[in-house]
Protein backbone atom coordinates (compact mmCIF):
# COMPACT_ATOMS: atom_id res chain seq x y z
CA UNK A 1 0.00 0.00 0.00
CA UNK A 2 1.38 3.35 -0.85
CA UNK A 3 2.25 5.94 1.75
CA UNK A 4 2.32 9.94 1.90
CA UNK A 5 0.67 11.80 -0.90
CA UNK A 6 1.38 12.18 -4.71
CA UNK A 7 3.78 14.21 -5.67
CA UNK A 8 3.20 16.46 -8.52
CA UNK A 9 6.67 18.26 -8.52
CA UNK A 10 8.36 16.09 -6.06
CA UNK A 11 11.71 17.91 -6.33
CA UNK A 12 10.17 21.15 -5.71
CA UNK A 13 8.14 19.74 -2.96
CA UNK A 14 10.79 18.55 -1.36
CA UNK A 15 12.87 21.74 -1.63
CA UNK A 16 9.84 23.60 0.06
CA UNK A 17 9.80 21.24 3.15
CA UNK A 18 13.33 21.40 3.66
CA UNK A 19 12.73 25.27 3.76
CA UNK A 20 10.38 24.95 6.55
CA UNK A 21 12.87 22.62 8.74
CA UNK A 22 15.27 25.37 7.70
CA UNK A 23 13.64 27.78 9.17
CA UNK A 24 11.89 26.14 11.94
CA UNK A 25 13.85 23.60 13.25
CA UNK A 26 17.70 24.90 12.35
CA UNK A 27 20.22 22.89 9.52
CA UNK A 28 20.59 20.52 12.70
CA UNK A 29 17.41 18.94 12.23
CA UNK A 30 17.43 18.66 8.83
CA UNK A 31 17.70 14.78 7.61
CA UNK A 32 16.18 12.64 4.64
CA UNK A 33 13.88 11.29 7.28
CA UNK A 34 12.65 14.86 8.51
CA UNK A 35 12.63 16.04 4.55
CA UNK A 36 10.41 13.19 3.43
CA UNK A 37 8.10 13.64 6.52
CA UNK A 38 7.36 17.01 6.17
CA UNK A 39 6.60 16.25 2.52
CA UNK A 40 4.20 13.88 3.33
CA UNK A 41 5.82 11.46 1.11
CA UNK A 42 8.05 8.30 1.81
CA UNK A 43 11.56 7.94 2.15
CA UNK A 44 12.40 6.38 -1.01
CA UNK A 45 10.87 9.79 -3.09
CA UNK A 46 13.85 11.91 -2.15
CA UNK A 47 16.19 8.82 -3.25
CA UNK A 48 14.48 8.63 -6.44
CA UNK A 49 15.17 11.84 -7.79
CA UNK A 50 18.52 12.48 -5.91
CA UNK A 51 21.56 10.43 -6.15
CA UNK A 52 21.84 10.77 -2.07
CA UNK A 53 21.19 13.09 1.00
CA UNK A 54 24.01 15.50 0.49
CA UNK A 55 23.11 15.96 -3.49
CA UNK A 56 19.42 16.90 -2.78
CA UNK A 57 20.84 19.83 -0.32
CA UNK A 58 23.39 21.32 -3.14
CA UNK A 59 20.52 21.42 -5.50
CA UNK A 60 18.78 23.44 -2.36
CA UNK A 61 21.07 25.36 -2.43
CA UNK A 62 21.76 26.10 -6.29
CA UNK A 63 17.95 26.37 -6.51
CA UNK A 64 17.75 29.49 -3.88
CA UNK A 65 20.68 30.69 -5.22
CA UNK A 66 18.82 30.76 -8.96
CA UNK A 67 16.02 32.80 -6.54
CA UNK A 68 18.70 35.13 -5.41
CA UNK A 69 20.03 36.00 -9.01
CA UNK A 70 16.00 36.52 -10.39
CA UNK A 71 15.89 38.98 -7.90
CA UNK A 72 19.26 40.68 -9.22
CA UNK A 73 17.20 41.45 -12.30
CA UNK A 74 14.95 43.17 -10.35
CA UNK A 75 16.65 45.35 -7.98
CA UNK A 76 18.99 46.30 -11.10
CA UNK A 77 15.85 47.52 -12.47
CA UNK A 78 15.07 49.39 -9.83
CA UNK A 79 17.87 51.55 -9.86
CA UNK A 80 16.70 55.54 -10.12
CA UNK A 81 13.53 55.02 -8.59
CA UNK A 82 12.58 55.47 -4.83
CA UNK A 83 15.73 56.03 -2.82
CA UNK A 84 19.21 54.00 -2.32
CA UNK A 85 18.25 53.25 0.99
CA UNK A 86 15.19 51.92 0.56
CA UNK A 87 16.22 49.52 -2.63
CA UNK A 88 19.14 48.08 -0.52
CA UNK A 89 16.87 47.73 2.79
CA UNK A 90 14.18 45.98 0.72
CA UNK A 91 16.76 43.76 -0.86
CA UNK A 92 18.76 42.71 2.28
CA UNK A 93 15.33 42.15 3.68
CA UNK A 94 14.14 39.78 0.99
CA UNK A 95 16.67 37.85 0.78
CA UNK A 96 17.19 37.48 4.54
CA UNK A 97 13.95 36.71 5.80
CA UNK A 98 13.69 33.94 3.13
CA UNK A 99 15.83 30.64 4.08
CA UNK A 100 19.15 32.24 2.99
CA UNK A 101 20.48 32.49 6.67
CA UNK A 102 19.74 29.06 7.89
CA UNK A 103 21.15 28.06 4.37
CA UNK A 104 24.66 29.50 4.83
CA UNK A 105 24.45 27.82 8.18
CA UNK A 106 23.62 24.53 6.55
CA UNK A 107 27.07 24.99 4.01
CA UNK A 108 29.30 25.82 6.46
CA UNK A 109 28.13 22.67 9.02
CA UNK A 110 28.07 20.13 6.41
CA UNK A 111 31.47 19.13 4.90
CA UNK A 112 30.22 17.17 1.86
CA UNK A 113 27.89 19.32 0.93
CA UNK A 114 30.42 22.00 0.80
CA UNK A 115 32.34 20.17 -1.30
CA UNK A 116 29.63 19.47 -3.87
CA UNK A 117 29.12 22.61 -4.03
CA UNK A 118 32.74 24.22 -4.35
CA UNK A 119 32.71 21.77 -7.56
CA UNK A 120 30.57 24.62 -9.66
CA UNK A 121 30.94 27.51 -7.06
CA UNK A 122 35.21 27.24 -5.99
CA UNK A 123 35.10 30.56 -3.57
CA UNK A 124 32.73 32.36 -1.46
CA UNK A 125 29.93 31.23 0.24
CA UNK A 126 27.41 30.52 -1.90
CA UNK A 127 24.18 32.38 -1.49
CA UNK A 128 25.98 35.03 0.06
CA UNK A 129 28.31 35.54 -2.54
CA UNK A 130 25.52 35.61 -4.98
CA UNK A 131 23.86 38.05 -3.03
CA UNK A 132 26.81 40.05 -2.88
CA UNK A 133 27.14 40.04 -6.67
CA UNK A 134 23.34 41.60 -6.78
CA UNK A 135 23.99 44.71 -3.69
CA UNK A 136 26.88 45.34 -5.87
CA UNK A 137 25.38 45.62 -9.60
CA UNK A 138 22.71 47.57 -7.86
CA UNK A 139 25.20 50.17 -6.67
CA UNK A 140 26.61 50.26 -9.68
CA UNK A 141 24.14 51.03 -11.48
CA UNK A 142 23.04 53.71 -8.72
CA UNK A 143 26.37 55.01 -9.71
CA UNK A 144 26.03 55.35 -12.84
CA UNK A 145 23.27 57.20 -12.36
CA UNK A 146 24.95 59.82 -10.16
CA UNK A 147 23.05 58.34 -7.23
CA UNK A 148 25.91 56.84 -5.74
CA UNK A 149 29.38 59.00 -5.70
CA UNK A 150 31.43 58.00 -8.75
CA UNK A 151 34.84 56.94 -6.56
CA UNK A 152 32.64 54.51 -4.11
CA UNK A 153 33.91 51.34 -3.25
CA UNK A 154 31.26 48.93 -4.70
CA UNK A 155 33.84 45.70 -3.85
CA UNK A 156 33.77 46.56 -0.26
CA UNK A 157 30.37 48.10 0.01
CA UNK A 158 28.42 45.31 -1.21
CA UNK A 159 30.12 42.51 1.35
CA UNK A 160 29.58 45.20 3.88
CA UNK A 161 25.78 45.87 3.17
CA UNK A 162 25.69 41.85 2.96
CA UNK A 163 27.22 41.04 5.65
CA UNK A 164 25.34 43.49 7.85
CA UNK A 165 22.55 42.49 6.91
CA UNK A 166 23.31 38.15 7.62
CA UNK A 167 23.73 39.69 11.28
CA UNK A 168 20.73 41.44 11.71
CA UNK A 169 18.80 38.75 10.90
CA UNK A 170 20.80 35.60 12.16
CA UNK A 171 18.54 35.38 15.35
CA UNK A 172 16.75 32.67 13.83
CA UNK A 173 14.96 32.08 17.21
CA UNK A 174 14.25 35.89 18.34
CA UNK A 175 11.73 38.63 16.75
CA UNK A 176 12.14 39.41 13.08
CA UNK A 177 14.15 42.62 12.51
CA UNK A 178 12.08 45.70 11.54
CA UNK A 179 12.73 47.28 8.78
CA UNK A 180 14.26 50.54 10.71
CA UNK A 181 16.82 48.85 11.79
CA UNK A 182 17.56 47.42 8.29
CA UNK A 183 17.15 50.65 7.07
CA UNK A 184 19.31 52.12 9.93
CA UNK A 185 22.24 49.61 8.63
CA UNK A 186 22.25 50.12 4.76
CA UNK A 187 22.20 54.28 5.99
CA UNK A 188 25.12 53.44 8.24
CA UNK A 189 26.82 51.98 5.55
CA UNK A 190 26.40 54.20 2.83
CA UNK A 191 26.46 57.28 4.13
CA UNK A 192 29.84 58.56 2.65
CA UNK A 193 29.06 57.90 -0.79
CA UNK A 194 24.92 57.91 -1.11
CA UNK A 195 23.86 60.94 -2.99
CA UNK A 196 20.35 60.30 -2.98
CA UNK A 197 19.37 58.10 0.50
Amino acid sequence: MPTGVALRDARQQLFDAAERILLRDGPNALTSRAVTTEAGCAKGVLHRHFDDFDTFLAELVEDRIARVEAQEAALCASAGTGTVTGNLAEALTTVFESVAVAIVALITSRDELRAKLRATRPTGVPLASEATAMIASYLAAERDLGRIAADADIDTLAPMLVGAGHLVFADRTGPRPDAEAVRKVVTTTIAGVARDR
